[in-house]
């Protein structure tokens, strides 16, 4: 399996959660399953940084061969400079990302059902006061 079919299985996971997760369900309708979800998703973009600057290995590698053609004749330099802005500019959007997520999943965790009241977690016992 070559790197960027990983990156599709990734989108394709991230699209199913987007289906899956539109609306309340077992498995999905706590505070606990946000916090669970925010947790993986902030794995997730922590991760982008890499993954943008390996994305750009084989134009690099290509275009210090000096392989790297551009359509229409373009200059290989200054293709390969507007890239490097443009990945320069990701990741850092990457790293705010990062840390936007990082925050909601802090301020997820002391988050949780009041189960008072609600007979579906209501002890056999009858409660003793």
């Amino acid at each position: 399996m070559n790197p960027a079919t990983h990156l599709a299985i990734a989108a394709d996971s991230v699209r199913d959660f987007n289906h899956s997760s539109r609306s309340t369900s077992d498995g999905w309708q706590y505070p606990g399953n946000a916090y669970d979800a925010l947790g993986n998703l902030s794995r997730l973009v922590g991760m982008l940084p890499q993954a943008l600057e390996q994305s750009v290995v084989p134009v690099s590698a290509t275009h210090s061969a000096g392989r790297l053609v551009i359509d229409g004749g373009g200059d290989p330099d200054a293709a390969l400079r507007y890239l490097r802005d443009a990945l320069a500019k990701a990741v850092q959007a990457a790293a705010e990302l990062t840390e936007a997520v990082h925050r909601m999943h802090n301020e997820s965790s002391p988050m949780g059902l009041d189960i008072r009241g609600l007979p579906e977690f209501e002890d056999d016992e009858p409660h003793r006061g």
